[in-house]
This record gives C-alpha cells, structure tokens and sequence, in this order.
C-alpha cells in the first residue's frame, strides 16, 4: 500500500532580493513558505519552496509565480509529500551547528551538550532560526561573546523560534526574558520548542513592533535583540531605541553587510552607538550601546501606520 500523501510542496527559484521579500512576512498565502540559498553568497541562486495542506490550484501557482519574477519562464515543481517525506524533508542537511557554549540540533541530529553549554532542539518547519543562517548563528557568537556582562530583562523581538530568547534565558538566569514576534505561528512554535527544551519563564507576545502595551509595560530592557530585516529595523530603530534603559546593549541582525550604514545611522539619530560587527559572508550582526538617557521618538509615524511613536515610560 502507497503512504498516504499528506501535504504537497511547490518550490521555484528566486533570487535574494525576492527571498528578503517574501521572508518579510507581509505576505499573506494559506501556505507554509520557506527561502533558501543553493549557492553561497550568491545573490541570484535562491530557492522559494511552498508547503500546502492541499493540492495547489493553477490560480495558487500564479500567485507563487508572482512572487519571483526572476523565474520567468520557469514550471513550478509540484510534488506530493507523505508525513515521513515531510520529516526527512524539513530536517535535510541541518547538521548540528556549534556556537561558543551552544549547539543547536535538529531531532534527526541528537548531540549532547558541551561542557559547561547547552545544547537546543530546533526543528525547522513553521519560523524561521535554526541556528543554521548566518544571521542566527552570528547572534549566538555575539551573546556567547557577553557571558561575563550581567542583564536584568530581556527583549528577542522577531524571535522566530525561540533560539535567541533561549540562548539569553541561559546565559543569565536571573533575567527576565520576554520574546515577540508579529506571528502568531512563529509564537506557538516558540512556545513548543521552550517546552520541547525545559526553557521555562519567557513571556510570550504576539506583536507589531515594539510598542505594544505587553511590551511597554515591561520596558526598559537592559538587552534588546532584533534578527529580523534592514528595512523594519530601520523603521523601528525608534521603537527598540524606546524601549531601551540607557546604555543598553542592542544587537540587531538580518542585515547585509551593505545595509549597515542605513541602519548604524537609523540608531545614531536616537542616540546609540556602534560597539561591535561580526561579518559573515555577505551578512552582518551589530552591536550597539543605547545612549546614556532615555530616547523618545518623536517622529511621525513610520509608512507602516504605525501611531503613537510618542513614548514615555
């Protein structure tokens, strides 16, 4: 008897610059969607794979076209899954990555944690940050860096899976951690891998940003980190600037190394500075220090829509 198919993946080439698009998470498509790159540090082999419940319709396959014009000419490649196709698909390649005192694994890859570290199970699927992008693994590096600082409260937003909020949960046991992300989904995946990994006490929050009255309300964050894009963190420079207590540490990723100028000066106009740059390939991981008193942005609100950038808490 066949294995009953259980969802179906469309995937398409794409270049990075569609890829950073689609990974924004502005998109809206009843799918699971994940970017890839084939070849590294090119910015023309990137794959789009699209994962459906159900058969996807020439009408759906249109609309994924439409997301990588790059592709032209290109047919989708449309194959049906099994639940175990699914497994072996989501955890291909994903070797256990090493970062100072973490590794990060996969179910498929079980190790054991470093002397003195901690090991995380992180399945790919739903959010992104495996550890296995540079952005993700840098951030690791750049916490794994501060062990010896000390930090109160804690702020991942745009946390994907979990990882970052994790690793700070860790690395300062005392503090207060509290993890965001505009997902609803990326939450509840967060939410399983902190059961998944005995990481208890980090408050969970569904937001848009990071003026949120859940976040607000437990600002000022001593340590603020943000893996997300260059264009939302120059929009939210302000926002995360807000939220943190003076001479707070920012680290900010999801960055191209071409895109660090933008967003080094996006903070310096709300008074922080650049301490430290961790490249890797073509993408960069920022550390920066919160000016020494309280910003509050006074700029009109952002293209978003968002109000009430006036902040005094």
């Amino acid at each position: 008897m066949s294995a009953e198919i259980d969802s179906w993946k469309v995937s398409l080439p794409c270049t990075r610059a569609e890829a950073e698009a689609i990974d924004a998470g502005t998109i809206e498509i009843d799918a699971v969607l994940m970017t890839t790159e084939t070849v590294e540090d090119d910015v023309e082999h990137w794959r789009l794979d699209a994962y459906f419940e159900n058969e996807p319709d020439a009408a759906m396959l249109a609309v994924l076209k439409a997301l990588v014009p790059s592709a032209g000419d290109v047919e989708p490649e449309v194959e049906a899954l099994t639940a175990q196709d699914w497994v072996t698909l989501s955890q291909e390649g994903l070797e256990p990555i090493r970062e100072g005192r973490f590794v990060v694994h996969t179910s498929a890859h079980p190790v054991e944690a470093p002397e003195g570290g901690r090991a995380f199970l992180i399945d790919a699927g739903r959010a992104f940050g495996t550890g296995h992008h540079a952005t993700t693994s840098g951030c690791l590096a750049m916490l794994d860096g501060m062990a010896d600082r000390r930090f109160a409260n804690i702020i991942d937003v745009g946390t994907g899976t979990g990882l970052l909020a994790f690793a700070g949960a860790h690395l300062w046991p005392e503090a207060k951690v509290m993890a965001t992300d505009i997902d609803p989904a990326a939450v509840d995946v967060t939410r399983e891998n902190a059961v998944a990994n005995g990481i208890g006490g980090v408050d969970l929050v569904v937001a848009d940003g990071a003026l949120s009255d859940a976040i607000t309300a437990k600002a000022p964050y001593d340590l603020v980190i943000a893996n997300i894009l260059a264009g939302p963190l120059v929009s939210m420079a302000p926002e995360l600037a807000a939220i943190a207590a003076p001479n707070a540490t920012i680290v900010l990723a999801g960055l191209l190394e071409t895109q660090r100028p933008q967003v080094v000066e996006a903070f310096a106009a709300c008074g922080c500075t650049l301490e430290a740059v961790d490249r890797r390939g073509d993408w960069t991981i920022l550390r920066l220090a919160a000016g020494a008193a309280r910003y509050v942005p006074v700029t009109p609100p952002d293209p978003k829509g968002r109000d009430g950038w006036a902040l005094d808490i």
